[in-house]
């Protein structure tokens, strides 16, 4: 496309705003080199890309980039059979690495139906190797030094180093603690002077100190020698060192033929790496802009829903809605300075080329946007003064080269056509040219604040008035870009607004000729007109979306409704199957004894049980309609409906004839959730009863009593110490129940400090024990851990 159209639709900007968001140098390499793509296939796989990132970047997140450099001048280094120094062997380790956790980001956790996704795939096919991972980081410490574990003879000449020089130490010291040659030192200090140890020795006593020379202290006050008693061993540390060096290059060359013989992989991985970096970029891009892909199509069209200027802050901009290419190939733009008509030639021309670079663009679902093969700019001022070129000078220049290298498949941007010289003459000349791109089927667009284009645009097929709206009364732009309507000049009543007198304004409107004066009036009448019609449209849409939401909860209400009453009905033909599975069960059993009796019992006493038989069969069937009573749909409530009634109380529910737990209170209706099993239901308060739990719990105690299933008293703790496990937790079992049956809240068990284990075992019972419902370690005063405090209760 046109660079000149780069710079002046600042779709250079863009490029920088997608390099910021890159992780990696060679990812930014990838950004600066993006330019718009030409053909449809090209852009949809493009577009396709940045969709595919933002999906797993909203899943998984920011992606791990860490350790991902720029290897190919290793690469080149390796190839040329060079042996990789510690940094750059390190730089491969960090790399690998990081290979392995994009490739784990990229892949793993993903839904179904991503095996299609191109960034999964992409890290599907990164290939990490843990194993030469793991030996570079192994042998490797730092950007310039090896571990002394890399090799077991690095280990022991780096040993043998260090007991040398601690040897030399331990002598220079004693030369320095010497209190014959105290005297002679400058300083009391052991200090090195290539790579070999040396004292600081007075100038005036250097021959004093019997040693070899090696510095002067830039003052010459002080000498640095060598005694003669530590060159021998200064000798044997130089040679040791020399078989560290040769131990470390070789230790490097085999690293480095590790690293070779993965090179093809490697460089793989750094260019998936790359792109991958790319893509998430765009994806990044796409998030902050909250952008989405556009819909594409083969011909040169425009159609823009609530687009958004992508530089511009999301949140004060005011989103335009702008179509070109279908009714219309000529679009004509007017209205005052300031008012948003270059910021909506900039973002159509900036909508393009983003589309056609792949990346998303900020606007409503529903945009479409079509491929075009060049984009081409006329915007500002770029007069020049070098060139002695005026304004309209540097624009018609532009506009020739445009003219020139335009064809149908372009898109052309005007802004102000035809200013800078005599407005008669300009407007003609504007003219002139959007009537030759309209002949030559050109989509064009061009601001002006020339009347003669608006009616140009009104008369003409294939070109179409816009404006960009203003308020007269606040004297402000609106922003707002109105396709179908011509501008009306505002500079009468901006003047008069601003102060400018009366007669000044007359004497100027008497200077116009009557078809202005016309003309301007009808474009006043039409925006009246339609800003009226579109309060009406906006209090219309209003209403049918109240409508709408109130339909909407009825049907959701109704739905509701009839979700319930299908429970009701499945639950009660489920226990009439049920009653009449036990009917038949019963009628069988009292066949069975028929014959039994037949068979078994004489004649005098056979009439007296079938009399008995007879009466039980009766009781039964009684029961039987009462169940059926029972389960059937009430006509009615119950003659008191709960008062107060709260949540977590029990209640019986008379359509259901089953208990329920109350989940809130009733509403204004005097409808209540509740819940009965698995199943939530709303019912009217008058089908409910509350049901006083503690006391059913405290009669049904009492009956047991009664009933003499324990008679003694319970005590309120048992002691468990000196029992196996097995045997406290069967105690422990028979007590609970007693306790119970005793009617008492709370009870101690006794098992000892000891190991714990006993205490471990009643607790695993306990959490799972019915009637228990809650325990905790003694206190100071009870027992501490020694006993277990057990409250009782459902």
């Amino acid at each position: 496309m046109d660079q000149k159209a780069y710079r002046l639709l600042e779709f250079d900007k863009i490029i920088l705003k997608l390099e910021e968001r890159t992780a990696t140098a060679l990812g930014r390499e990838q950004v600066r080199a993006l330019e718009p793509f030409s053909t449809r296939a090209e852009v949809e796989t493009a577009l396709a890309e940045t969709s595919d990132a933002q999906a797993v970047y909203w899943r998984k997140g920011t992606p791990p980039f860490g350790g991902i450099s720029d290897l190919r001048m290793a690469f080149k280094r390796v190839e040329l059979g060079s042996i990789l120094s510690c940094g750059e062997l390190l730089k491969v380790a960090e790399f690998l690495r990081g290979v392995r956790s994009l490739k784990q980001h990229g892949s793993s956790d993903m839904p179904e139906g991503s095996d299609g996704n191109l960034v999964v795939v992409l890290a599907r096919q990164l290939v990490p190797n843990r194993g030469i991972e793991d030996e570079l980081l192994r042998c490797i410490s730092g950007e310039d030094t090896l571990a002394d574990h890399a090799s077991s003879e690095l280990a022991s000449i780096r040993r043998n180093i260090r007991t040398r020089q601690d040897g030399i130490k331990d002598k220079l010291n004693s030369i320095l603690r010497s209190s014959d040659l105290r005297k002679l030192m400058q300083d009391a200090v052991v200090t090195m002077r290539g790579d070999r140890y040396v004292i600081p020795v007075k100038q005036e006593y250097r021959n004093l100190v019997p040693g070899l020379m090696h510095d002067m202290s830039s003052s010459g006050a002080t000498v640095f020698i060598e005694p003669l008693a530590v060159v021998e061993a200064n000798n044997e540390i130089r040679a040791l060192m020399i078989r560290e060096q040769q131990e470390i290059e070789r230790i490097l060359a085999v690293l480095t033929a590790q690293v070779a013989e993965i090179s093809e992989p490697l460089k793989m991985d750094l260019e998936i790496a790359t792109r991958l970096d790319f893509l998430y970029a765009k994806a990044k891009l796409s998030r902050d802009m909250d952008a989405l892909a556009p819909k594409l199509t083969d011909a040169p069209v425009l159609d823009i829903r609530k687009g958004r200027h992508p530089l511009l802050d999301k949140k004060s901009v005011v989103p335009v809605d702008l179509r070109l290419g279908k009714e219309f190939t000529s679009l004509v733009i007017t209205g005052p300075n300031t008012g948003g008509k270059t910021v909506t030639l900039k973002t159509a021309g900036l909508f393009v080329m983003m589309t056609q670079a792949g990346l998303h663009i900020p606007a409503a679902e529903g945009t479409e946007m079509g491929i075009f093969s060049q984009v081409f700019a006329d915007i500002g001022d770029e007069q020049s003064i070098e060139q002695s070129l005026s304004t309209f000078s540097s624009h018609m220049r532009n506009i020739v080269h445009i003219l020139a290298e335009a064809d149908q498949g372009s898109l052309i941007l005007f802004d102000e056509l035809g200013a800078g010289t005599d407005p008669t003459e300009g407007a003609a000349l504007a003219m002139a040219i959007l009537e030759g791109l309209r002949e030559d089927g050109i989509r064009t667009m061009a601001t002006t604040h020339y009347s003669e284009l608006k009616i140009y645009a009104m008369t003409t097929p294939g070109v179409e008035n816009a404006c960009c709206e203003f308020d007269v009364e606040t004297l402000r732009p609106t922003y707002r870009l109105l396709v179908g309507i011509p501008g009306k000049s505002n500079a009468f009543a901006i003047s008069s607004r601003l102060g400018l007198p009366d007669h000044v304004i007359g004497r100027a409107r008497e200077t116009l000729s009557h078809e202005s004066v016309r003309f301007e009036d009808v474009l006043g009448d039409i925006e009246k007109k339609r800003s009226e019609t579109e309060r009406d449209q906006d209090k219309a849409r209003s209403l049918r979306m109240e409508m709408e939401k109130l339909e909407e909860s009825s049907r959701q209400e109704r739905r509701k409704l009839d979700e319930e009453r299908k429970k009701i009905l499945d639950k009660s033909r489920q226990e009439a199957r049920q009653i009449i599975v036990d009917a038949k069960s019963e009628a069988e059993h009292l066949l069975a004894r028929i014959k039994d009796l037949e068979k078994t019992v004489q004649e005098k006493d056979r009439e007296k049980a079938l009399r008995d038989m007879k009466q039980s069969l009766k009781m039964t069937l009684d029961g039987l309609e009462d169940s059926l009573a029972e389960s059937a749909m009430p006509r009615g409530g119950y003659a008191e409906a709960p008062v107060n009634l709260k949540a977590g109380e029990t209640v019986h529910v008379m359509t259901l004839n089953q208990r329920a737990a109350v989940l809130d209170k009733p509403d204004a209706d005097g409808q209540v959730t509740v819940q009965a099993g698995i199943m939530k239901v709303k019912v009217h308060i008058s089908q409910l009863k509350r049901i006083d739990v503690q006391k059913e719990t405290v009669e049904r105690m009492q009956s047991v009593r009664t009933a003499g299933v324990k008679a003694a008293p319970v005590r309120l703790e048992l002691d468990l110490r000196g029992h196996s496990s097995e045997e406290a937790l069967e105690k422990a079992d028979k007590y609970i129940d007693d306790a119970i049956i005793a009617g008492l809240h709370e009870v101690t068990l006794i098992h000892g400090k000891g190991t714990g284990v006993l205490r471990k075992s009643l607790h695993d019972f306990l959490k799972n024990r019915s009637g228990v419902s809650a325990y905790r370690i003694g206190k100071y005063g009870e027992g501490e851990s020694g006993v277990t405090i057990v409250q009782l209760g459902e």
